[in-house]
């Protein structure tokens, strides 16, 4: 099950330019958190910024997961590079 999950990201990733970019947001706020939490402590500024980058992690998270649903269903259209 993990493999197919991790087969089919790599799929959407090489053939989805909108999977892509959702990929590659995510993994500048994944970046940018650790750099945050790697601080200790953090000023009110920081701490609204992490909150706003959990949040949005969390939706293009979701945003992912719904292409990848709409790819497992045959949907290929929920894409925009098709």
């Amino acid at each position: 099950m993990e493999t197919d999950f991790r087969e089919l990201k790599e799929v959407l990733r090489r053939e989805s330019d909108e999977f892509r970019l959702l990929m590659e947001s995510h993994a500048t706020c994944e970046a940018r958190l650790r750099e945050l939490q790697g601080k200790g402590i953090l000023n009110d500024n920081e701490k609204l910024e992490e909150v706003n980058i959990k949040k949005k992690k969390l939706h293009l998270k979701d945003k992912m997961e719904a292409l990848m649903q709409h790819h497992r269903n045959g949907d290929l259209t929920a894409s925009g590079s098709r």
